[in-house]
């Protein structure tokens, strides 16, 4: 998970894994579905706590082989690299990966085999019958799984409020085709970088309009440098550098970048804000979103579709014309999957806690007999059946701060928060053996205002108040340094209150002369 403004300097969240560490006798291997971010982004951060084989498909392992090269482990992580639809073994249990459909390549539902009984964890997915690119969803396989009897189904629940099915990724492309024809000047696409099925779609469009296509930013590179070592893309020919943008003219273009979700350090916003080195978009050129705004991206979102208003940049996004679907399955693909796999259980997962409980009351409507929602820290049992709760571990979420990994609970990101609300003021008092203060106390505040509504310095406020809290505490009580630092706090923060309304984080400093 990403940082937001209400953790502020946190780019990057992870799980919570002292219970599968005070387990980690028991850990046979880490078994990745997919190579979203959301999915293999922690792997680097919480491999040297677990240290146990990764296995995934390869266009996984070429995205996760950067990310462990970034942080050192490239040598040290045994990455077993599996073919799709492969099936293996850990311990008692014997896995195989089943070929789905999704917003990236070689996506895959799991299946676990026990002596208990039989487990499909679906990953993430959806049902497309023509997506960009293979390989495609393997519903002769799924079937036969749900033949052989498939005791639970662990199931995504992102989209089981809606209805209907998802449309097809060939869907998006003929749309994303007509946008481009129809353009006069330059094109630029957003989208997710690792949406390569999505990029294909538009390397495509492009072509058919006999356009070149530029690429933009770092993680879209990634993206296609992965997919071009996997084996796709064989279609996309020769996607050019940003150093080629201004060599080609206005209508021969098309530029995919990233910042779709309105990321500052992206190229599109600093595309948009006029920052970047080497792309600029002018008036009568058309800058096209092909995603969906993840919730809690809306302001950042929003401020790029500004500025490139404000460039004359013509712009176009999903609630303007049917430009991007999601990966995730609408309630019609979550029958036609139940129909396939004829689970006699139902575990919603992925989504948020309405999303759980819809898709329990969604499954016993369809005819699953049993369903439970479980939520972060439980701990179910799955087989042997039926489902149900049967205690709770430590969870929770840890920060990746800098170059660190720290609690979400009481760590610093708390603190910078309670900072960018009201401020810091820094006390020093110089204090000799009798109690009595030898010099001026020193203020120093910061993000605080100057004066009160009045005009007065508030540093002269908190002057006096500090003076007055001092003298009314015996001498014998100011030589005890938490007590006289502690209600000199008090008295600090008592007088930023009434002045100012807002009380910051106050520290005091007692020094002995």
């Amino acid at each position: 998970k990403f940082g937001d403004e209400r953790d502020p300097g946190i780019d990057v969240m992870v799980p919570d894994t002292t219970f599968i560490e005070s387990e980690r006798h028991n850990l046979l291997g880490i078994v990745l579905t997919h190579a979203h971010e959301d999915h293999l982004g922690a792997v680097a951060w919480l491999w040297p706590r677990l240290q146990a084989p990764v296995y995934c498909t390869p266009f996984a392992a070429e995205l996760l082989k950067g990310k462990l090269e970034e942080a050192g482990l490239l040598n040290a992580v045994p990455l077993r690299v599996q073919p799709m639809g492969a099936r293996f073994s850990l311990g008692e249990f014997d896995i195989e990966l089943v070929s789905v459909t999704h917003s990236i390549p070689e996506p895959n539902s799991v299946v676990l085999r026990t002596p208990a009984g039989t487990i499909v964890h679906s990953g993430d997915w959806k049902i497309d019958a023509t997506p960009a690119i293979p390989p495609y969803m393997d519903e002769k396989r799924l079937r036969e799984i749900g033949d052989e009897g498939v005791d639970v189904l662990v199931c995504d629940s992102t989209n089981v409020l809606s209805k209907g099915a998802s449309p097809s990724e060939a869907v998006i492309a003929k749309n994303l085709e007509k946008i481009i024809r129809s353009a006069k000047k330059r094109v630029a696409v957003t989208t997710f970088a690792s949406h390569v099925g999505r990029l294909t779609s538009i390397v495509r469009a492009a072509r058919a309009a006999g356009r070149d296509v530029v690429l933009s930013g770092r993680a879209m590179h990634k993206a296609t440098e992965a997919a071009r070592e996997v084996g796709l893309l064989k279609d996309a020919g020769y996607l050019l550098d940003q150093e080629a943008y201004n060599e080609l003219p206005r209508d021969k273009v098309v530029l995919v970048c990233t910042g779709s979700q309105g990321e500052g350090r992206a190229a599109m916003a600093r595309i948009a804000a006029g920052r970047h080195p080497v792309i600029k978009l002018d008036k009568g050129d058309v800058a096209v979103f092909s995603s969906k705004t993840i919730p809690g991206n809306e302001k950042a979102v929003a401020a790029v579709l500004d500025d490139l208003a404000e460039q004359g940049v013509e712009v176009i996004t999903s609630s303007d014309a049917l430009i991007h679907t999601s990966g995730h399955p609408r309630q019609d693909e979550l029958i036609q999957y139940y129909s396939w796999l004829k689970p006699a259980a139902l575990v919603p997962m992925h989504g948020e806690m309405h999303h759980l409980e819809a898709h329990v009351k969604f499954a016993m409507d369809n005819d699953i007999e049993h369903a439970v929602r479980v939520t972060n820290g439980e701990i179910a049992q799955l087989l042997p059946g039926p489902v149900k709760i049967i205690d709770d571990a430590p969870c929770g979420r840890t920060h990746i701060d800098g170059r660190l990994m720290v609690t979400s609970v009481d760590g610093p990101a708390r603190k910078r928060r309670k900072l960018s609300f009201a401020g810091l003021a820094a006390i020093s008092l110089s204090v000799n053996g009798k109690g009595r203060m030898r010099d001026d106390p020193q203020i120093v505040l910061d993000g605080i205002p100057e004066t009160d509504e009045d005009g007065e310095l508030i540093e002269d406020i908190i002057y006096d108040e500090i003076l007055d809290a001092f003298d009314a505490m015996p001498a014998k009580a100011r030589l005890d340094d938490d007590l006289l630092a502690e209600t000199i706090r008090r008295a600090a923060r008592r007088a930023f209150g009434m002045v100012w309304g807002k009380k910051p984080v106050v520290h005091v400093l007692v020094h002995h002369l």
